[in-house]
């Protein structure tokens, strides 16, 4: 069924590209912006309502260990963002639906497993990254109850990543606002009025993720485009599942590896003690607000790139890069100047202890400046999933940022001690990595010349 037979032209491969890349844009960033509401809601009230040991709680290893899992099928499940971006701008609706239940049989399965893993798990893994033993109990109370609503986190993700995929970033972007308005309420509610400290804000989380799950999915079982859900044909198809593990497990893995450097981070942070943690949680809830920018812009290459590429427009995909690249440049630099600015009201919000206070505006204005050279490393490993290659890009972060930080704590921190080291990582990693981006994209990436699919 070719677009103008359903009488709309697709924007993305036929548009001006700033004009459709913006518009694709501000919702993803509203979206993420509500999700990091959500997320941030939860350390705001038990901060500010149960205490600093609360805080670093739900903000520390626990925090670590939910960024790894859920990172971990995020990355899955941008395999089937990229395949159903690349039939969709194909127009192939046979194998768009195909990939599309397979996606979310997927998700269920993912779902059940993760969760029951992550709730059997939790206590060890948490004595292993060493875990300040105040904290201990609370951390693990949280994950189990987390974990028990883990199959409705990935069902969302699934949801919310094909209506991207499809050029709709719109409706993600209005259940993110339904739900992240229930979750405040509830946090307020079963923490405030209840007194259900950590376990409140998890009880509250795992209920607006059940929301967000069954949203997502009325809304692709109700519309009549290519990308229709039936939810008795939700099933396993091989071969979809094949192409969407292909590009879906080297990010998945990407993503694991993000984490793993952010969990041996995390074990160093816990040495320093409650206050130190308490500090970097919140940095890592105020610094959401940057990348959720940076993401929104990932995003929007992807599946930019994918649908050209599928549509078999290769210079289209290279204009697109280096367009969707001046702007988010532009971007990091204003928002990461802001919240340099303004980071002492800021970190107020989530704790009036004024050692907490200290310690984390001196990391933001340690790491900040340097947030601007991750950018090229987002854009261009976005463009390059969207035409399928993630091989390289996986290897590249893995290899330059991960690796490359973990063995610079190793190294470094022993003989420089210090907070300070340990955040040298950051922009160390990202320079070294930008560069290797940079030279593999000019040599390899598609342009005037068209590449066999």
């Amino acid at each position: 069924m070719e677009a103008e037979k359903q009488g709309k032209i697709n924007q993305i491969t036929e548009g001006v590209i700033w004009k459709q890349l913006l518009i694709f844009f501000f919702p993803i960033v509203f979206g993420t912006f509500f999700q990091q509401i959500y997320n941030t809601a939860d350390t705001v009230v038990v901060g500010r309502f149960v205490g600093k040991e609360a805080l670093a709680a739900v903000g520390g290893s626990a925090s670590q260990i939910v960024n790894l899992i859920v990172g971990f099928f995020v990355g899955l499940s941008s395999g089937a963002s990229v395949v159903v971006a690349q039939y969709y701008g194909a127009e192939d609706e046979d194998k768009l639906k195909r990939t599309l239940h397979t996606a979310f049989a997927f998700s269920i399965l993912a779902g059940i497993v993760i969760g029951t893993a992550g709730f059997v798990f939790s206590e060890n893994i948490l004595k292993m990254m060493h875990t300040p033993s105040e904290i201990m109990e609370d951390s693990m109370r949280y994950l189990h109850i987390y974990f028990s609503g883990m199959v409705f986190n990935l069902v969302y993700n699934m949801g919310a990543g094909i209506l991207r995929a499809v050029g709709d970033s719109k409706r993600p972007l209005y259940v993110l606002m339904v739900t992240c308005a229930l979750n405040i309420v509830l946090d307020v509610a079963f923490v405030v009025l209840f007194q259900l400290d950590v376990a409140g804000v998890a009880i509250a989380t795992v209920i607006s993720q059940a929301v967000s799950a069954v949203l997502v999915l009325w809304m692709l079982a109700s519309t009549r485009e290519l990308y229709h859900l039936s939810l008795w044909k939700i099933r396993l198809h091989k071969k979809q599942l094949l192409s969407i593990l292909r590009i879906g497990l080297p990010t998945g893995m990407e993503s694991v590896m993000y984490n793993i450097s952010n969990v041996v981070i995390q074990v160093f942070v816990n040495a320093l003690g409650t206050d130190t943690v308490a500090a970097w949680t919140t940095v890592g809830k105020i610094d959401a607000f940057y990348w959720m920018v940076i993401n929104a812009f990932e995003i929007s290459i992807t599946t930019f790139v994918g649908q050209n590429y599928g549509a078999g427009k290769y210079q289209r995909m290279r204009k697109s890069v280096k367009v969707c690249m001046g702007i988010a440049l532009a971007s990091a630099i204003v928002v990461s100047g802001l919240l340099l600015l303004l980071r002492t009201p800021v970190f107020g919000l989530f704790t009036t202890d004024s050692g907490v206070i200290s310690i984390g505006t001196g990391m933001l204005r340690f790491l900040l400046p340097s947030y601007p050279i991750y950018v090229i490393i987002g854009i261009l490993s976005g463009a390059m999933r969207g035409t399928g290659n993630v091989l390289v890009p996986m290897a590249l972060t893995c290899g330059g940022v991960c690796l490359l930080r973990i063995v610079w704590l190793f190294a470094a921190t022993p003989l420089y001690p210090g907070m300070n080291t340990i955040m040298a990582s950051y922009p160390i990693s990202w320079s070294i990595t930008a560069v290797f981006f940079i030279l593999y994209y000019f040599k390899k990436f598609p342009g005037r010349t068209p590449r066999k699919r």
